[in-house]
């Protein structure tokens, strides 16, 4: 983990999560100091510097604790108790993530970020230390009830039920909801701080009325203008410190990158707007740049910080910009021409006189190119932020699904190929012994196990590649995977856990069916089982995808904004169904290429299209189908029931409207 790395050198002395951890506290009779964070976290750093590596206080720490160190991206079921508990404790959360536990593993006291002096009602992190030795010390017992009472009161938030049946009356219930909250002004919903809604956008987009378009059609726009997005180099950062998508959260992370391509890809699908094609482009070529890995995957994450012409860290050095440096890049007259354009002013959008860039206006294409391959060039030369170069199963799992259907929307064999060697690489290194492990790094896996959202987001992007490439061997280790969902996740109510029957047993199992930055496990899995349900006519899976959906499916209507993705399924069920597309024909045969790019174009979202020689038996999508007068030829089916053949796009896209 690049962010244990991180923190080798601090005089802290740190443990990984571990059984010996425990039993050092256990042996040492004291407290144990538990710090979660991620590689690419802010504030994480702050604490980092202003704390961890302050010998007075690693002092504190180290004689009076057991410190463990854990990176909420390789251990997320970790990271999902705890946080709970932190939220319960303090009424919020966030990371770095602190909790004082038990040698048993329970929490008694909580909280985020502390100074290292009191600030702003904050205690300073030495008085935290201080109050909890002496706690631990004098007033044993009390903790000791505390933290059974904590693990007490938790184990009893057992969510009431979500089940329901998801009908149109829900969805539209859930779009008005949606508009209530939606921004007018900006795009976005509600106020800030403001995260890319991912998942409800590709909700909208599938739902397709004029006030479902306008929503997730001005948002998307207006993210791809904002500082938000890299003008420069491609890719969304985390989220927008403001309203108005000025200033980001710099960091960028995969996950927000692989959904987002996959949103932008089905609003350019169903308008055609330049700018969607624009992002996507630029996101995919950045993704291959910046993200990708020696062994072939897709790293983690960019940092936010970065060392500014001063050699100082501070976040954002890499992509803020003055009027003077503009100059200075590309001359008087084209810099002042780049200010205007990006919005850089004097005062700053930003800090420190700097600011972010926009791209508000549509210049003359050609000069902004010339100005910003020139402008990236100058960016290359400064310190560049820091990557942390883990594969996450469940991230590369969703780039791949996204980066195949951009492949094929967009004509583009070679991100087909950048596809194909993630997916080489995830099922070579991540897949011991039959079961999946969350992280690699180097080529070389990690020992954290998978959790849901990783064998669902796998599954989901091996059918994809299968059904691309009509190589059925990806859909059959999609079939695997699923097989391991379906026997070590299952709740026996019709939902999933988020961690395996057989993983580590936490004191509490983590299950949270609602959407945040990333697809919930459970929605995830339910577009997983969907898919490989349409591809193999399997209705068994149909009905356990069903079945999931209405598990939780009452958060549709009462909170669609974290309901994202159960919210897309529920209109794929209820209002445009996904159908099956076999292609039978030469692959080399441009008629059949034009047939299959018309076809991913033009198919209702979740559908699988499939095209190979004609009558393949080892797919059963293919089994039976003929030329029709020679010709490559196209079935549009619905349950392996298929409509008349068709042999012109003209004809296909007729039959997919």
């Amino acid at each position: 983990s690049p962010y244990l790395l991180q923190h080798k050198d601090n005089p802290v002395d740190w443990w990984q999560w571990s059984d010996e951890a425990f039993a050092e506290a256990e042996r040492r009779d004291v407290p144990v100091f538990l710090s979660i964070g991620y590689a690419a976290c802010h504030w994480c750093h702050v604490m980092a510097h202003e704390s961890f590596e302050d010998p007075a206080t690693a002092g504190i720490l180290n004689e009076g604790f057991v410190a463990i160190k854990v990176d909420r991206e390789e251990r997320p079921d970790v990271d999902a108790v705890y946080m709970q508990a932190t939220q319960a404790l303090t009424g919020h959360g966030g990371w770095p993530m602190t909790v004082f536990l038990t040698p048993d593993r329970r929490p008694f006291y909580a909280g985020t970020y502390f100074p290292p002096t009191p600030h702003h009602g904050l205690p300073s992190f030495a008085q935290i230390l201080d109050a909890i030795s002496s706690a631990w010390t004098q007033r044993r017992s009390e903790v000791l009830s505390s933290a059974g009472h904590i693990v007490e009161q938790l184990a009893q938030l057992r969510p009431t039920s979500l089940s329901r049946q998801v009908s149109e009356d829900d969805l539209d219930a859930a779009r008005d909801a949606l508009r209530k909250s939606f921004d007018p002004v900006a795009g976005g919903f509600g106020g800030a701080p403001k995260f890319p809604p991912s998942m409800v956008l590709e909700a909208l987009l599938r739902l397709g009325d004029d006030d479902s378009m306008m929503m997730a059609g001005q948002t998307l726009a207006a993210m791809a203008r904002g500082g938000i997005y890299d003008q420069l180099g491609g890719g969304f950062a985390r989220y927008s410190v403001d309203a108005g998508w000025v200033v980001p959260h710099f960091e960028k992370m995969l996950y927000d990158n692989a959904l987002l391509l996959g949103v932008y890809t089905h609003w350019w699908r169903l308008i055609g707007d330049p700018i969607a094609a624009s992002i996507v482009e630029e996101t995919v070529d950045w993704l291959l740049r910046e993200m990708l890995t020696p062994e072939g995957g897709f790293a983690a994450s960019l940092d936010a910080d970065s060392a500014d012409e001063k050699g100082h860290l501070r976040e954002g050095a890499f992509y803020a910009w003055s009027p003077d440096q503009l100059v200075s890049a590309l001359g008087e007259e084209d810099g002042l021409w780049a200010a205007k354009v990006f919005e850089v002013t004097t005062v700053g959008t930003f800090e420190h006189g700097l600011s972010t860039l926009q791209l508000l206006v549509d210049p003359e294409p050609e000069r902004l190119a010339q100005a910003k391959e020139r402008l990236l060039a100058a960016r290359d030369r400064r310190a560049r932020p820091g990557r942390d170069d883990k594969v996450v199963a469940a991230w590369n799992g969703w780039l791949i699904t996204s980066l195949v259907e951009a492949a094929m929307v967009f004509d583009r064999p070679d991100w087909l190929r950048a596809a194909q060697s993630a997916a080489e690489l995830i099922w070579g290194k991540h897949w011991v012994d039959t079961r999946l492990r969350r992280t690699s790094r180097n080529g070389i896996a990690g020992e954290a196990r998978g959790i849901l959202e990783d064998y669902a987001a796998l599954s989901q992007a091996f059918v994809r590649l299968g059904s691309a490439l009509a190589e059925p061997a990806w859909v059959q280790r999609a079939g695997l995977l699923v097989n391991v969902l379906l026997h070590q996740f299952d709740d026996g109510a019709g939902g999933f856990f988020d961690t395996a029957a057989d993983a580590e047993q936490l004191y509490a199992r983590p299950q949270d069916a609602t959407d945040n930055a990333t697809p919930s496990g459970l929605s995830s899995a339910v577009h997983a089982l969907a898919l490989l349900a349409e591809f193999t006519g399997d209705d068994a899976l149909a009905a356990r995808a069903e079945q999931a959906a209405a598990s939780a499916g009452a958060l549709v209507r009462q909170a669609p904004r974290f309901a994202g993705w159960l919210f897309a399924d529920a209109v794929s069920r209820t209002k445009r169904r996904p159908v099956q597309v076999a292609i039978a024909g030469d692959p080399q045969d441009p008629t059949t290429a034009a047939l299959v790019r018309s076809a991913y174009r033009n198919a209702p979202a979740g559908s699988v299209i499939v095209a190979g020689e004609p009558d393949r038996a080892d797919i059963p999508l293919l089994a039976d189908r003929q030329l029709v007068g020679g010709r490559p030829t196209a079935y549009v089916c619905r349950g392996f029931v298929c409509r008349l053949p068709v042999t012109t796009t003209a004809d296909l896209e007729a039959q997919l409207s």
